[in-house]
């Protein structure tokens, strides 16, 4: 049987994200959609100016689009996915959780709580285990779990790989597509014929989140990954496909070759939206690139290239789809691990 799932704030970009991938899930069915109160009572076709490169699921193009609230949302959808802006979801989600709901974030908000799982199911699953910690102190009945920031989830699956060689350091410099600011994020007056070498709270983000999905947890907590982590975030005008440069240093000494090995043997997870290789490598020295290398794996593998040494360690080029991978795809993937390990 399909588990029965909604999306909070479904008219916006990643909310339409979200429902062309759970649309066509053999594990998940589209219950409820929830927007602002500007939408609610429509159709979600009137409801929502449909931006995606697919048409309107039929599924969902006649579900009558209720308002963010707990009250609005059928006791039995088993876990929503949430887009929402972050400022509407500090306030939002956690009314959800008290009510029982299990809900799967892609919103900023609470990403660094103590007791708030980060999660890449890939790259630290364990981390699931705080929600009983959650529970516990919180007194909440469901769980919030969140996935991180679109310019991180680039990064952190190849630094993983690295962590075998002792990751010490990291410097990463981002170019970041128009896509991750939303529709209306970035105006085409600012972007075209243009770079914008500051994105609002993006570096911070990618700082310290990076450093938590790294960490070890003890069944209590989550220690941070001690590797200091500094990032320069860019906007560039490309429509979706962040693409990083990184260098790390490590404690030891590899080769390339060696890079390569420790990335593509990296392993994945079974979960149907998981890729069968996490990272996927370039021999070439101009790749990857967005436009050509940003679907891979279904839009959710990591892509790498140009690995060369350096006097401190190495030095690399990573991609991922920004709204697949680093957005709507990673809080379906992390849907899949709650109902994987029986918090569904």
């Amino acid at each position: 049987m399909s588990t029965r799932v909604g999306v909070l704030g479904a008219t916006g970009a990643v909310g339409q994200r979200l429902i062309q991938l759970l649309a066509p899930h053999p594990e998940f069915e589209i219950a409820t959609l929830t927007a602002s109160g500007a939408s609610a009572g429509r159709t979600y076709r009137d409801a929502a100016k449909w931006r995606v490169d697919s048409p309107i699921p039929e599924s969902v193009d006649d579900i009558t689009v209720v308002e963010t609230d707990p009250e609005e949302v059928p006791d039995d959808v088993e876990l929503l996915f949430s887009s929402l802006p972050s400022g509407v979801g500090a306030a939002v989600e956690p009314e959800f959780v008290e009510e029982g709901y299990v809900v799967s974030s892609n919103s900023s908000n609470g990403r660094m709580d103590e007791d708030i799982p980060l999660t890449i199911p890939e790259i630290n699953a364990d981390h699931l285990g705080l929600i009983e910690v959650q529970r516990d102190e919180r007194g909440w009945d469901g769980a919030l779990i969140k996935n991180p920031n679109c310019s991180t989830i680039t990064m952190v699956p190849t630094l993983a790989a690295l962590d075998t060689f002792g990751l010490d350091r990291v410097h990463v410099s981002t170019l970041q597509a128009v896509s991750g600011a939303g529709y209306s994020g970035v105006t085409s007056m600012e972007i075209i014929d243009n770079v914008i070498p500051h994105i609002g709270g993006e570096a911070d983000k990618m700082e310290t989140e990076s450093r938590k999905l790294l960490g070890s947890f003890d069944g209590s907590e989550v220690s941070l990954h001690g590797a200091d982590v500094s990032a320069s975030c860019n906007r560039v005008p490309t429509l979706d496909g962040h693409l990083e440069n990184v260098w790390a240093d490590l404690a030891d000494d590899p080769d390339p070759e060696a890079v390569v090995e420790a990335f593509e043997s990296y392993p994945g997870i079974d979960l149907y939206s998981s890729p069968d290789q996490l990272i996927e490598v370039f021999e070439e020295p101009d790749r990857p690139q967005p436009r050509l290398d940003r679907n891979l794996g279904g839009g959710m593998a990591v892509a790498a290239g140009g690995v060369e040494t350096t006097s401190h360690g190495v030095q690399f080029n990573c991609l991922a789809h920004n709204t697949m991978r680093g957005a709507a795809g990673a809080s379906i993937l992390n849907g899949e691990l709650l109902l994987e390990e029986g918090y569904l």
